[in-house]
């Protein structure tokens, strides 16, 4: 059982560069949960799953920090996810920037990790 969150949007300041840091980019996260809904499912009961609302509300308070390294935005926010929601068992997590300033054309670049509890 999986409960999912695609291209979520965000505008932040991660980059090892200098104008990465005042200039900002889009960045996109596609999160995968891996957690045992059956309960929710049967009882119709919010408290027996992940709400993705209150997912969202975690990643978005990381992509707002500061970094130089996607790995180490995706490891904040892996390590929030778990603390808060203790029935997550794995995080799939994809977190790309778009057009990074790299001399190439191209869409996006970035990470994409599984984390287990």
């Amino acid at each position: 059982m999986h409960i999912f969150l695609d291209k979520l949007t965000f505008y932040a300041y991660h980059g090892v560069g200098e104008q990465e840091t005042i200039v900002g980019n889009t960045f996109y996260i596609d999160l995968r949960l891996k957690t045992d809904f059956s309960q929710a499912a049967l009882t119709d009961d919010l408290k027996f799953t992940v709400s993705y609302a209150d997912v969202y509300n975690v990643v978005k308070e990381e992509m707002d920090i500061p970094s130089k390294l996607l790995e180490h935005v995706s490891h904040r926010i892996a390590k929030r996810l778990f603390n808060e929601f203790p029935t997550i068992e794995t995080i799939t997590l994809k977190l790309s920037k778009q057009n990074p300033p790299m001399g190439a054309h191209i869409d996006s670049a970035g990470v994409e990790i599984e984390y287990e509890r």
